[in-house]
Protein backbone atom coordinates (compact mmCIF):
# COMPACT_ATOMS: atom_id res chain seq x y z
CA UNK A 1 0.00 0.00 0.00
CA UNK A 2 2.86 2.29 0.86
CA UNK A 3 4.70 1.99 -2.36
CA UNK A 4 1.39 2.10 -4.64
CA UNK A 5 1.10 5.22 -2.81
CA UNK A 6 4.64 6.42 -3.84
CA UNK A 7 4.34 5.55 -7.14
CA UNK A 8 0.98 7.65 -7.51
CA UNK A 9 2.38 10.46 -6.02
CA UNK A 10 5.75 10.33 -8.36
CA UNK A 11 3.30 9.35 -11.88
CA UNK A 12 1.89 12.73 -10.88
CA UNK A 13 4.88 14.77 -10.27
CA UNK A 14 6.62 12.88 -13.33
CA UNK A 15 4.49 11.74 -15.23
CA UNK A 16 5.19 8.46 -17.39
CA UNK A 17 6.70 8.86 -21.25
CA UNK A 18 4.79 7.10 -23.80
CA UNK A 19 5.60 7.08 -27.63
CA UNK A 20 5.39 4.72 -30.25
CA UNK A 21 7.69 2.26 -32.07
CA UNK A 22 7.32 0.30 -34.89
CA UNK A 23 3.52 0.31 -34.39
CA UNK A 24 3.52 -0.39 -30.73
CA UNK A 25 3.04 1.87 -27.45
CA UNK A 26 5.60 1.99 -25.39
CA UNK A 27 4.95 3.92 -21.45
CA UNK A 28 8.08 4.26 -19.17
CA UNK A 29 7.71 4.61 -15.93
CA UNK A 30 9.74 6.54 -13.31
CA UNK A 31 11.37 4.23 -10.83
CA UNK A 32 10.11 4.29 -7.64
CA UNK A 33 13.74 2.89 -6.38
CA UNK A 34 15.22 4.62 -3.52
CA UNK A 35 18.78 6.45 -4.29
CA UNK A 36 21.84 5.43 -2.98
CA UNK A 37 24.64 7.68 -1.71
CA UNK A 38 26.43 6.77 -4.94
CA UNK A 39 23.55 7.23 -6.87
CA UNK A 40 23.52 11.14 -6.08
CA UNK A 41 27.31 11.21 -6.29
CA UNK A 42 26.85 10.00 -9.58
CA UNK A 43 23.95 12.03 -10.47
CA UNK A 44 26.49 14.85 -9.94
CA UNK A 45 28.80 13.53 -12.03
CA UNK A 46 26.48 13.23 -15.16
CA UNK A 47 25.37 16.89 -14.68
CA UNK A 48 28.50 18.34 -14.72
CA UNK A 49 29.60 15.76 -17.86
CA UNK A 50 26.61 17.01 -19.57
CA UNK A 51 27.45 21.03 -19.19
CA UNK A 52 30.52 20.61 -20.61
CA UNK A 53 29.42 18.09 -23.61
CA UNK A 54 27.17 20.69 -24.35
CA UNK A 55 28.83 23.11 -24.13
CA UNK A 56 26.28 24.91 -21.17
CA UNK A 57 27.45 29.08 -20.48
CA UNK A 58 28.14 29.61 -16.77
CA UNK A 59 26.83 32.21 -16.75
CA UNK A 60 23.94 34.71 -17.81
CA UNK A 61 21.25 33.21 -19.87
CA UNK A 62 21.46 29.66 -20.70
CA UNK A 63 18.60 27.26 -22.08
CA UNK A 64 21.01 24.52 -22.06
CA UNK A 65 22.25 24.58 -18.69
CA UNK A 66 18.75 25.74 -17.40
CA UNK A 67 17.54 22.31 -18.79
CA UNK A 68 20.01 20.35 -17.70
CA UNK A 69 19.53 21.71 -13.71
CA UNK A 70 15.97 20.98 -14.31
CA UNK A 71 16.52 17.60 -14.78
CA UNK A 72 18.86 17.01 -12.27
CA UNK A 73 16.64 18.82 -9.62
CA UNK A 74 13.41 16.55 -11.31
CA UNK A 75 15.74 13.72 -10.46
CA UNK A 76 16.41 14.70 -7.05
CA UNK A 77 12.40 15.28 -6.15
CA UNK A 78 11.99 12.10 -6.97
CA UNK A 79 14.94 10.45 -4.83
CA UNK A 80 13.32 13.04 -1.78
CA UNK A 81 10.09 11.60 -2.76
CA UNK A 82 10.76 8.20 -2.36
CA UNK A 83 11.95 8.67 1.12
CA UNK A 84 9.42 11.36 2.51
CA UNK A 85 6.02 12.21 0.15
CA UNK A 86 5.45 15.31 2.00
CA UNK A 87 9.10 16.30 1.46
CA UNK A 88 9.19 16.01 -2.67
CA UNK A 89 5.58 17.80 -2.79
CA UNK A 90 6.92 20.35 -1.10
CA UNK A 91 10.02 20.67 -3.70
CA UNK A 92 7.82 20.01 -6.50
CA UNK A 93 5.73 23.34 -4.90
CA UNK A 94 9.13 25.35 -4.72
CA UNK A 95 10.35 24.12 -7.99
CA UNK A 96 6.99 25.28 -10.06
CA UNK A 97 7.34 28.65 -8.04
CA UNK A 98 10.68 28.83 -8.87
CA UNK A 99 9.83 28.44 -12.61
CA UNK A 100 6.99 30.67 -12.61
CA UNK A 101 9.13 33.63 -10.97
CA UNK A 102 11.61 32.46 -14.00
CA UNK A 103 9.34 32.61 -16.71
CA UNK A 104 7.72 35.89 -14.88
CA UNK A 105 11.47 37.81 -15.56
CA UNK A 106 12.05 36.41 -19.00
CA UNK A 107 8.89 38.16 -19.86
CA UNK A 108 9.99 41.32 -17.92
CA UNK A 109 13.54 41.06 -19.64
CA UNK A 110 11.84 40.26 -22.96
CA UNK A 111 9.97 43.40 -22.60
CA UNK A 112 12.61 45.36 -21.29
CA UNK A 113 14.55 44.68 -24.72
CA UNK A 114 11.91 45.65 -26.76
CA UNK A 115 11.21 48.94 -24.67
CA UNK A 116 15.04 49.56 -25.06
CA UNK A 117 14.59 48.79 -29.06
CA UNK A 118 12.01 51.06 -29.27
CA UNK A 119 13.87 53.91 -27.37
CA UNK A 120 17.07 53.34 -29.62
CA UNK A 121 14.80 53.92 -33.09
CA UNK A 122 12.99 57.21 -31.62
CA UNK A 123 16.26 58.26 -30.41
CA UNK A 124 17.77 57.57 -34.45
CA UNK A 125 14.52 59.28 -35.63
CA UNK A 126 14.66 61.80 -33.50
CA UNK A 127 18.15 62.14 -34.20
CA UNK A 128 17.95 62.56 -38.13
CA UNK A 129 15.05 65.11 -37.48
CA UNK A 130 17.19 67.34 -35.40
CA UNK A 131 20.38 66.83 -38.06
CA UNK A 132 17.53 67.82 -40.97
CA UNK A 133 16.27 70.93 -38.26
CA UNK A 134 20.37 71.95 -37.82
CA UNK A 135 20.84 72.44 -41.58
CA UNK A 136 17.67 74.07 -42.55
CA UNK A 137 18.42 76.61 -39.31
CA UNK A 138 22.52 77.08 -40.91
CA UNK A 139 20.65 77.81 -44.62
CA UNK A 140 18.87 80.54 -42.55
CA UNK A 141 21.52 81.85 -40.50
CA UNK A 142 23.16 82.05 -44.24
CA UNK A 143 20.07 83.98 -45.76
CA UNK A 144 20.40 86.24 -42.39
CA UNK A 145 23.74 87.18 -42.39
CA UNK A 146 23.99 87.72 -46.33
CA UNK A 147 20.84 90.24 -45.48
CA UNK A 148 22.80 92.08 -42.81
CA UNK A 149 26.00 92.29 -45.35
CA UNK A 150 23.34 93.78 -48.51
CA UNK A 151 21.99 95.91 -45.63
CA UNK A 152 25.07 97.04 -43.96
CA UNK A 153 26.52 98.05 -47.43
CA UNK A 154 23.54 100.24 -48.28
CA UNK A 155 24.40 102.03 -45.22
CA UNK A 156 28.15 102.54 -46.08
Amino acid sequence: PGGSQTDDILNSILPPREWTEEGQLWIQYVSSTPATRLDVINLQEELDRRLQQRQARETGICPVREELYSQTFDELIRQVTINCAERGLLLLRVRDEIRMTMAAYQTLYESSVAFGMRKALQSEQGKSDMEARIVQLEAEKKEQERVIQVRLHFII
